[in-house]
């Protein structure tokens, strides 16, 4: 008995403790956090970080409440004050006026934004913005975040919009811990947070177990972990590193970088990307629980500088400053977010001064801003209308290449008073040619937005390239899922196992390349990589895969991986997004009704998704209920003033019911509302020819060549067209340029050949 019950005693014990010391941390507050890191919390305190989100209170609005008044888009909305709080009576979902309680105040500088609460436990930031800076810089004063456009209560960007929705789009990079608490059922939130701001844990990760250790340690007992110290995870990679200077007058690290942690924990929030899983885990890898968008239009130029806000994360990886071990705490003071140094003087710790720092390396008077490293390397450019973001790709200007691309560069940046030729030749003065700098990825990547003859070739010779940095091999291979070639379905196969994880992110997205039969002998791998984005968007494009054609174990692997996707979109399922995703889920399940609900879920939970409402038509088509799909389409073109995707499908609807006349009245709202959209013009050109209008399917068909130079279907029917309205000079530019594209193909062959 005796030994008996020692066994029971031991394991006891034992499970006693592993329960202490393998239960999942808690938050403990940045009180506890003071305790012991006094200079840290004084660091942190009225950063932008400490004030990135505060209850609505006399001391933390800023903005005049004192019955100002703004007008915008025939608008007039009133600020004021009752019984203590904060009010804007403004216009309400359905175009209303009325008064709205201000609850929280919601970012510092140079713009304070509010946040307004709605029963159903909405937060929505509005967007009318008040402008921190000085008045004798332009601010103290209301103004839209939108100037230039007309917003009214029906378009997605108005303040009510699921765009403008705190809980979705801000709430987990303004708070600490985090839970957004969706429910489906009542379209509702319970959104909750451990700290209202972006405090010490939000970084550092659920700190219980540190202060435990720390007390121990006080207390004169050995804690043991004496690498983590109780912390979720330790960023000490670059501890031992230092930067040295060598004869270059730039410094060298002492040692590679070897951790991406740091850099990683920054992007969280700092990235243009998507959350796909709720469970964050601190010190993961950023492509566990986020989906980074890659270097593409419309987020970025060709070149990769920045275009729409993109948040810092993807630009630095393309900066030789990335490549060389740069991270962001040698710049940036992790606690204040404040730089380390002010102005050149924090260049001038890594690059030497009386090298860089001279009229003979910037041609500029000293003092001036074309003396400052970052207005010619890190320019920047204003969102938000009042808030400039610095480019952190950190390169070296080429305003040769801006004539290539369309690019920005430093030198017209601040020249905006002369022409870009004047600007090129006042750098080749300086500087040279900067052609003599060599290719850059930039003229790749603008090959393969217009699709322009030998763009594939080119973008694999990017992947190939280990010098290049990894998010822009990842881009090239995204982008080869547009070009149909041997070439494109070698690099996607090489890229499924590359020792990168965005590259393979990159081949994950161009999967869709492959016919459904090879697709998923192509992605299987990714199926069980170690990085849930990458199975999820794999899992997604593998759903469709012929069951019958693979065998058990691989049934096993993808159903594991689906259904890890399934809950990355019951996660997101506040977006009408999640809901055609999992529709998709359904029809290749043969499951129809369910796919018709979760369609229709997705329009109650996201009105204002164009993709929703036209997949649900397709759907009814598909059944041969064109009048059920002719209602929701209907429908849909009201739901926003950017509606081409549905008067496009719904143009197509009158097309097989032989309703012409509003066929084309829909077809030409499509190409008219979206002319960036190839395919629309295209269509509409069919359209025009079917309804014998040669003559006006030909002028279209030239408007759409004329931004889309490439577009091989659009090439094709303005070859045969214009050879049938016999303009055979016309019809052989087309045939030639279709040559150029794809030699092989026989049609393109044929036609050639016939109009030589």
């Amino acid at each position: 008995m005796k030994i008996i019950f020692f066994i029971i005693f031991f394991i006891a014990a034992f499970t006693l403790t592993w329960t202490e010391t393998k239960a999942d941390p808690e938050y403990a507050g940045r009180q506890s956090c003071a305790q012991c890191h006094e200079k840290q919390t004084k660091l942190w305190m009225s950063s932008h970080h400490d004030l990135a989100m505060q209850v609505a209170t006399d001391e933390t609005v800023h903005g005049d409440f004192n019955n100002a008044t703004f007008t915008a888009f025939g608008v007039t909305s009133r600020f004021f004050k009752k019984d203590g709080k904060f009010y804007v009576n403004t216009d309400g979902p359905g175009g209303t006026l009325r008064d709205y309680e201000i609850t929280h105040n919601f970012g510092f500088y140079p713009l304070e934004q509010y946040l307004v609460k709605f029963p159903d436990g909405r937060y929505q930031a509005l967007n009318i913005c008040w402008d921190m800076k000085p008045q004798d810089k332009g601010g103290q004063r209301w103004f839209h975040l939108y100037p230039g456009q007309h917003i009214g209560h029906n378009d997605e960007l108005h303040w009510t919009k699921r765009s403008q929705n705190w809980n979705y789009s801000c709430a987990e990079c303004h708070s600490t811990d985090l839970k957004k608490n969706y429910d489906l059922k009542t379209n509702s939130y319970d959104t909750t947070w451990n700290e209202i701001n972006v405090s010490c844990e939000a970084c550092h990760g659920p700190g219980s177990r540190h202060v435990r250790w720390a007390k121990e340690k006080a207390n004169g007992k050995d804690p043991g972990d004496p690498e983590r110290k109780g912390l979720v995870f330790a960023m000490k990679e670059k501890a031992s590193a230092r930067w040295v200077f060598d004869e270059t007058g730039t410094a060298k690290r002492t040692h590679p970088r070897t951790d991406f942690t740091e850099i990683e924990t920054c992007a969280r929030c700092h990235s243009r990307r998507i959350q796909v899983h709720g469970d964050y885990v601190h010190g993961r890898p950023l492509l566990d629980t986020h989906r980074p968008q890659l270097l593409a239009a419309p987020y970025y130029y060709a070149d990769g500088q920045i275009r729409d806000e993109v948040y810092v994360y993807a630009s630095f990886l393309q900066s030789n400053m990335y490549q060389s071990g740069v991270t962001c705490s040698d710049c940036h003071d992790p606690h204040s977010a404040r730089t380390k140094a002010p102005g050149n003087q924090l260049c001038h710790r890594c690059h030497l001064e009386a090298k860089y720092d001279s009229p003979k390396h910037h041609f500029h008077d000293e003092g001036s801003s074309g003396a400052s490293c970052v207005e010619c390397h890190a320019f920047e450019t204003k969102y938000m209308v009042v808030d400039p973001r610095r480019d952190h790709s950190f390169r070296v200007p080429r305003p040769g290449l801006s004539a290539k691309l369309g690019s920005p560069n430093a030198c017209s940046n601040c020249h905006q008073d002369q022409t870009l030729d004047w600007v090129r030749q006042a750098y080749r003065n300086w500087y040279g040619d900067d052609a003599e700098r060599g290719p850059h990825y930039g003229e790749v990547f603008k090959q393969a937005e217009i699709g322009a003859p030998g763009a594939a070739k080119a973008l694999a010779g990017l992947f190939r390239d280990k010098t290049q940095p990894d998010i822009v091999r990842a881009t090239a291979v995204s982008y080869l899922a547009r070009f149909l070639e041997p070439v494109s379905v070698e690099t996607i196969m090489a890229a499924v196992s590359d020792s990168s994880g965005i590259v393979r992110f990159g081949a994950a997205l161009a999967l869709d390349l492959f016919p459904p039969a090879e697709r998923f002998r192509a992605g299987r791998p990714l199926l069980k990589d170690n990085l849930r984005v990458l199975r999820l968007e794999a899992a997604a494009q593998l759903a469709g895969t012929p069951r019958d054609r693979v065998g058990t174990e691989d049934n096993v692997l993808l159903d594991k991986a689906l259904a890890e996707y399934r809950l990355s979109q019951l996660f997101n399922s506040d977006t009408g997004s999640a809901h055609l995703n999992l529709s998709r889920l359904h029809i290749f399940s043969g499951e129809v009704k369910a796919a018709e609900e979760a369609l229709k879920t997705g329009i109650r939970v996201e009105p204002s998704e164009q993709a929703t409402y036209v997949n649900l038509a397709d759907l009814y088509r598909s059944l041969g209920q064109d009048k059920e799909g002719e209602e929701i389409l209907i429908q849909a073109t009201k739901v926003g003033p950017i509606n081409a995707e549905a008067y496009h499908s719904l143009g197509l609807l009158y097309v097989r019911q032989k309703q012409m006349g509003p066929a084309l009245d829909a077809l030409e709202k499509a190409h008219e509302l979206r002319p960036e959209n190839p395919r629309f013009g295209y269509v509409y050109a069919v359209a025009l020819h079917s309804n014998n209008d040669p003559t006006g399917a030909r002028n279209v068909l030239d408007e759409v060549l004329a931004s889309h130079a490439y577009d091989q279907e659009t090439l094709l029917f303005a070859a045969t067209l214009n050879r049938d309205l016999g303009n055979r000079n016309a019809a052989r530019q087309h045939a030639q340029t279709l040559i150029e594209l794809a030699p092989r193909n026989p049609r393109y062959q044929q036609l050639y050949r016939a109009l030589h």
